[in-house]
């Protein structure tokens, strides 16, 4: 398979990160109203949705024939669970803006026979045409969505295996003394490498090793984020903690 080199574009910080992904979705959905998004949780999506719920109130985004699946959920938690990614998404976007509730899809996280379904969640995404804009995150160890190091570039949705590591980084977003799953569904890094266009978000000096392994080193299953280097339309855009080490790549603009 031919590489394509990523397109980096570093901006000042998290806000203006938030900017630039925001305009790219409005964007979108203005030409394809019926839009098909993937979208992340955890904290790097969050000034995002903040301003996509502003755009949506001054009347600029409509999202009422928009579809969104969600890359993950945690098993074994509900969707009022304080920590489930259903409430996240709930607080943060679904319940501010003019989504349908049946063009909202995360994986069930509580169903009794999890490989029936991530088949029935990857059936979902496939007879939605597949994603229109997968709108990613990025570990500290390369991970994209709960695609962990090792997990093989062909795969679908799945049950992952969630390491310590990321379940130290996702323990923010859980009531003090509740331990995050160590097990998670995730949409895999096939059916990622399938959408359209994919728009890679990444703010923090944590994540500049991460970033520059993923964009500048080998492509590896040990880094799965560089799986990204496959995708002939990928766009990055990092705020200057997240690209020290890329600065010299990028476009960068002040905004």
């Amino acid at each position: 398979m031919t590489t394509s080199p990523p397109v980096l574009e570093v901006v000042r910080d998290a806000a203006a990160v938030a900017h630039a992904a925001a305009d790219e979705i409005q964007e979108l959905i203005t030409g394809r109203p019926a839009a098909v998004l993937a979208l992340p949780t955890g904290r790097t999506p969050l000034p995002l949705y903040a301003e996509l719920r502003r755009r949506y109130q001054a009347g600029h985004i409509d999202f009422g024939q928009v579809q969104t699946f969600n890359l993950d959920e945690w098993v074994g938690l509900g969707p009022d669970h304080a920590g489930s990614y259903a409430r996240f998404m709930r607080e943060q976007l679904f319940s501010h803006v003019n989504l349908r509730p049946e063009n909202c899809h995360l994986p069930n996280g509580l169903a009794p026979d999890l490989a029936a379904e991530c088949a029935a969640y990857e059936e979902l995404i496939q007879r939605a045409g597949g994603f229109g804009l997968a709108v990613l995150g990025i570990g500290r160890n390369g991970h994209i969505g709960f695609n962990e190091p090792g997990t093989p570039f062909d795969s679908r949705t799945h049950v992952a295996l969630v390491t310590e590591e990321t379940r130290e980084a996702n323990r923010w977003s859980f009531p003090p003394g509740v331990d995050p799953p160590d097990r998670a569904i995730t949409v895999g890094i096939a059916t990622l490498l399938e959408a359209e266009r994919i728009l890679l978000l990444v703010t923090g000096a944590e994540k500049a090793a991460a970033l520059e392994r993923a964009l500048r080193g080998p492509v590896d299953p040990l880094v799965p984020a560089s799986a990204l280097q496959l995708h002939p339309r990928v766009r990055v855009i990092a705020d200057a903690a997240a690209a020290h080490h890329l600065d010299a790549d990028a476009r960068t603009r002040g905004g």
